[in-house]
């Protein structure tokens, strides 16, 4: 311990000297928390929308406000020729094009039936499919309003109605900030704990220290162990600047025990400290120990799970993301924060990074090439 605690006051002293490595802890996650979560979401507004109205009617007028109404479309212009609104999205200028045909009210109140047609910019897929989707739905709503409040009952029958009656568990207002903050509080952890580490050693090498430190009795454990203590607490002091921004800025507060959470976080930090170690071992120059840890935290990041669900991707990725730490970082933050889970619920997550941990832990002492 008398060893270990020199190295930890020699690591600290390095730490505090370097204002970089200030500056990306305590700087860096409260900007990235306070803009990653507004810029970063999946709901899709503002969608560029062009009417070709060949009707002119009351119902098509009142069809075109209800859309922009919405708040998920912009209305581009009102077009007498389908050419004109399609030269709109050729230019970029428009995302989505409906036609509204010539006797759309007449047509809609003698025969109870009226097509309309949609065309949508397809070069954005999501956005594409989206915005058709509320399209859709804000159409078929219009229709149910014609139905049972602007057309004569009985003309057409009652008719029948359903009424749903829905609940949004864990996020009652479908509020991406609660879903994205989150995961974007353990990206912001694997990063720390991952680029800090993967630097440390190949420094020494750089600054021509790592011999001196080769030829003294200090064992390869002890050497690996004051390198990752300082780095496994500042982790800890992210995680709880995170925690306390999401209460602040976005009303986030755990719902399970917050022992739960950080003692996952430990492990986790255990784990990708492990990882930037072995990458630091096998890197001679700190643009290679960068170089190698962007390359998989790109890999960790996307197939985390924090923008795309793991369960929505191909087999051969899923098989992947079961040996992506992160993966279970994001599923336990989630778990916990927003669900409440437990012990129970997070242990066969808990069990995997034990494993994680023990493994590139053991693999960074071995590794570790000491002349003694």
């Amino acid at each position: 311990m008398r060893v270990i605690s020199f190295l930890l006051v020699k690591e600290f002293k390095q730490i505090f000297r370097n204002r970089l490595i200030l500056a990306i802890i305590l700087i860096m996650p409260p900007i990235l928390l306070l803009i990653l979560p507004f810029a970063a979401n999946y709901e899709i507004k503002n969608i560029n929308l062009s009417v070709v109205d060949h009707d002119g009617s009351d119902f098509s007028m009142k069809l075109i406000s209800k859309l922009t109404a919405s708040g998920y479309f912009r209305l581009q212009g009102t077009y007498v020729s389908y050419a004109e609104a399609l030269n709109m999205i050729e230019n970029d200028r428009s995302d989505i094009i409906l036609e509204i045909p010539a006797g759309f009210e007449k047509k809609l109140i003698r025969l109870n039936e009226q097509n309309v047609f949609v065309a949508a910019n397809a070069i954005n897929g999501a956005r594409a499919s989206l915005g058709s989707t509320y399209l859709t739905s804000i159409i078929m709503d219009f229709n149910d309003d014609i139905r049972l409040r602007w057309m004569q009952p009985s003309l057409h029958g009652p008719g029948s109605a359903i009424k749903i009656n829905s609940s949004n568990w864990f996020n009652p207002l479908l509020n991406y900030d609660v879903f994205m903050v989150p995961g974007i509080l353990a990206f912001l952890i694997a990063m720390i704990g991952g680029s800090l580490t993967a630097t440390t050693i190949v420094k020494e090498k750089e600054m021509g220290t790592i011999e001196q430190i080769n030829v003294t009795p200090i064992r390869k454990h002890h050497f690996i162990l004051g390198k990752l203590i300082p780095f496994w607490i500042l982790g800890n002091v992210v995680f709880a600047i995170g925690l306390a921004i999401s209460y602040l800025v976005y009303g986030i507060t755990p719902i399970g025990n917050l022992l739960v959470l950080f003692s996952f976080v430990w492990i986790f930090l255990l784990v990708i400290s492990g990882f930037g170690f072995l990458v630091s071992n096998y890197s001679e120059t700190q643009q290679q120990a960068n170089l190698i840890i962007f390359f998989f935290m790109m890999i960790f990041i996307l197939m985390g799970g924090l923008f795309t669900p793991v369960s929505s991707m191909p087999a051969w990725a899923q098989a992947i993301v079961t040996l992506n730490p992160v993966s279970y970082l994001i599923e336990v933050m989630r778990m916990v924060i927003l669900k409440g889970s437990g012990w129970k619920d997070i242990f066969p997550h808990f069990w995997k990074m034990a494993v994680f941990a023990i493994v590139l832990n053991a693999w960074a002492v071995l590794s570790y090439k000491k002349v003694s």
